[in-house]
C-alpha cells in the first residue's frame, strides 16, 4: 500500500506540473461552463411577454380585469405590460412587435356586463408569436368566465323563492360580486423534484464530460513508462505489480476527485451554479469519478500504444458525453436517445444532481450512485487486462 500511495504521490506531482493536464481537468471545462452558460442561459431564460392593454371602457369592469388578472399575472414576473390609447396604436405595437399581443376593453363594456348584456374582450395577437397570444387568450377567457359564473350565481339568487324581486336589488349588486373572487391565482409551488437550472446543467455537464478525459492521464503514464523504460525499473525493484496498477490506478482517481471539487467551488463562486446538498453531491463526485476511471482503465487495456490509448479513450469520452447529455438533456428528445443516455455514468449522475436541486437529501442520489455497480464490473474487467500492460 505505501509502494501504491508513493507512485501515486509521484505521478499527481508530475501531472499536475504538466500544464496540459490542469488545462484538461480545469481551464477547458471552466471556459467552456462559462461560455455556454452566458450563450445558452439567456437562450433557455423564461422571459416576459409583452402585452398591451387598450382600455376604451375606464369603467369598473375593466378596473377589476386589469387589477384582478392582470396585475397578478405581471407582478410575478409573466407579461410585461403596456399602454395602448387606442385600438389602432394597439394594433401598431403588435405589427411593429413592441409587443407579442394586445388585449382591447370595448367602450361600454363595463355598463353592459352590469346590464346583463354581452360584451367582449378582444385579443389582438402576433401571429409569429402564438405563445403570446394564447396567454392573452387565455387570460381574458379566465375573466370572462368568472364574469359568467357572477352573473349566473346573482340570477339564480334573484329568483329563489322568498327574495325581493330583480327590482329591488341594488344596482351594485353585479358589481360588488365581481369585486369577490379573483379570476387567476398565481402561485409558486416547489416542486418534489425538478430540473437542474441552465447554469447548473452546464457547469456539471462540463464538469462531468472533462472528468473521463482527465482521469485517463494516471492509466496512459503505465504505457509511457513501458515505452521509456521506467516500468523495467520499477518491476526490478522491491515492488508488487500490483502496487504498480494500484498506484496508476490511484492517481487516476485522485485527479478525477481533484477536478470535480475545484469545478465545484469555482462554478459556485463565479457561474452562480447551485449544485445542491453538499452530502449528495459528494456521493455522487465519488461514484462519478469511479466509474470514470473504470471505463478508462478498460478502454486503456484494449491497444497497444500510449497514442492509441489516446486516440480510444478520447472516442469514447466524447460518445458517452454526448449521449450523456453533457451538453445538452437528452431527456427532451424522449423515445430511444433518452433511454440509451441512462447505459452512461454522465446521465446518473447528472440525473442525481437534478434530485437534490428538488432540495432533496443525500439519500435520493443513492439510486444515481448505482453506477458503482457498473464501475465495480467495468473496472474488474479493465484491471484483469491492465496486469498485462505490466508485463514486459
Amino acid at each position: 500500500m505505501r509502494a501504491a500511495l508513493l507512485i501515486a504521490g509521484k505521478d499527481l506531482r508530475q501531472r499536475l506540473r504538466d500544464a496540459s493536464a490542469i488545462l484538461m481537468a480545469v481551464v477547458l471545462p471552466l471556459a467552456l461552463a462559462a461560455v455556454l452558460s452566458v450563450t445558452l442561459g439567456r437562450a433557455v431564460e423564461v422571459s416576459r411577454i409583452p402585452v398591451a392593454v387598450a382600455d376604451l371602457d375606464h369603467g369598473s369592469m375593466a378596473q377589476a380585469f386589469r387589477q384582478q388578472v392582470l396585475g397578478p399575472v405581471q407582478r410575478h414576473g409573466l407579461i410585461r405590460l403596456a399602454t395602448a390609447p387606442t385600438m389602432a396604436q394597439a394594433r401598431r405595437l403588435v405589427d411593429r412587435g413592441t409587443v407579442q399581443a394586445a388585449i382591447v376593453i370595448p367602450p361600454g363594456f363595463s355598463h353592459t356586463v352590469q346590464a346583463g348584456g354581452t360584451a367582449d374582450l378582444q385579443v389582438i395577437g402576433d401571429v409569429d408569436q402564438p405563445v403570446a397570444a394564447s396567454v392573452a387568450q387565455s387570460l381574458a377567457t379566465s375573466f370572462a368566465q368568472d364574469l359568467n359564473a357572477v352573473r349566473l350565481s346573482v340570477a339564480t339568487a334573484l329568483h329563489a323563492p322568498g327574495l325581493p324581486s330583480s327590482a329591488q336589488v341594488p344596482a351594485g349588486l353585479a358589481e360588488q360580486a365581481s369585486r369577490m373572487s379573483s379570476p387567476v391565482s398565481v402561485e409558486d409551488v416547489s416542486a418534489a423534484s425538478k430540473e437542474l437550472d441552465a447554469k447548473t446543467y452546464v457547469a456539471a455537464g462540463m464538469a462531468v464530460f472533462f472528468l473521463f478525459f482527465t482521469v485517463q492521464f494516471g492509466v496512459t503514464s503505465l504505457l509511457d513508462e513501458r515505452k521509456d523504460g521506467t516500468l523495467a525499473r520499477l518491476l526490478a525493484a522491491p515492488v508488487s505489480r500490483g502496487s504498480i496498477l494500484g498506484g496508476k490506478v490511484l492517481t487516476s482517481f485522485l485527479l478525477g476527485i481533484i477536478s470535480m471539487t475545484v469545478l465545484i467551488v469555482a462554478t459556485g463562486l463565479f457561474l452562480g451554479a447551485h449544485w445542491g446538498n453538499p452530502a449528495g453531491v459528494a456521493i455522487l463526485v465519488l461514484a462519478g469519478v469511479t466509474a470514470a476511471t473504470a471505463v478508462m482503465v478498460l478502454v486503456a487495456t484494449l491497444a497497444k500504444t500510449s497514442e492509441q490509448v489516446g486516440t480510444w479513450q478520447t472516442i469514447i469520452a466524447l460518445v458517452l458525453g454526448m449521449l450523456g447529455g453533457s451538453f445538452f438533456p437528452l431527456s427532451q428528445a424522449g423515445g430511444l436517445f433518452a433511454k440509451a443516455s441512462l447505459i452512461t455514468p454522465h446521465a446518473w449522475f447528472l440525473r442525481g444532481l437534478g434530485d437534490l436541486a428538488g432540495g432533496a437529501g443525500p439519500a435520493a442520489v443513492l439510486p444515481a450512485a448505482a453506477v458503482l455497480v457498473f464501475a465495480a464490473i467495468v473496472g474488474g474487467i479493465g484491471l484483469m487486462r491492465l496486469r498485462k500492460l505490466a508485463e514486459l
